[in-house]
């Protein structure tokens, strides 16, 4: 290869790899982290199996994390006719935040399914708070496509500037997909960040279901 075109091909190897690095820095550093990073924190999650028998038993019940938030100044709701979550009252409900262009969140529909078709019945609700990471993840046309392609059945309340996203998870990075198991008194029993925990997490519910707070 002549000196000068070797000049010019290494220089701009050096500018493609100087722009991903740029990316990778400018994505984690902001406290909105993308999805693929908290993917890469909780790799010791993936791969968890769903329910058995086994796993809905506890021995112990679920920690109380202190009362749940809000939903506040939301766009709207699908799937439901309700306007707030006061309106499950008494239920043990699952809140998710997620967006439907996150894989991790998408991994997590099928485990939420099972769930919702064992104990939809029975005093449990999911709640799935949809916070888009890009703009096309606000147009509500593009979630209500989303929302019926991948099946999902349960409230989705309509986060789009994110409000209850970052108020659901003040004082450190913020996360796609984050799952919360609200008591019946309207306590978090469950705080789990990406895919995984599916047995701890059925298992919680299972408990609660049995074992109504006071």
């Amino acid at each position: 290869m002549p000196l000068m075109a070797s000049r010019v091909f290494g220089a701009a190897v050096v500018i493609v790899l100087t722009v991903a690095v740029l990316r990778v820095l400018t994505t984690t550093s902001t406290d909105e982290v993308a999805t693929v990073v908290a993917s890469e924190d909780l790799s010791a999650d993936v791969g968890s199996t769903n329910t058995t028998v086994e796993a809905r038993q506890l021995e112990d019940p679920p920690k109380n994390l202190g009362p749940r938030k809000d939903l506040v100044e939301l766009d709207g709701w699908l799937n439901t006719d309700i306007t707030s979550l006061d309106d499950l009252d008494g239920d043990v409900i699952l809140v998710e935040l997620w967006t439907f262009g996150c894989s991790n969140c998408k991994a997590r529909i099928p485990h939420t399914q099972d769930l919702y078709a064992t104990y939809k019945d029975r005093g449990f609700e999911i709640v799935g708070v949809h916070a888009p990471e890009f703009s096309y993840e606000a147009e509500v046309p593009n979630i209500v496509e989303a929302v019926e392609q991948l099946g999902v059945t349960w409230p989705v309340a309509l986060d789009t500037d994110k409000r209850n996203f970052r108020a659901w998870q003040a004082g450190g990075r913020r996360f796609w997909p984050r799952t919360f198991v609200i008591d019946q008194n309207g306590d978090v029993r469950f705080d789990h960040i990406g895919e995984g925990a599916y047995d701890e997490l059925e298992a919680t519910v299972a408990w609660l279901l049995a074992n109504p707070a006071a």
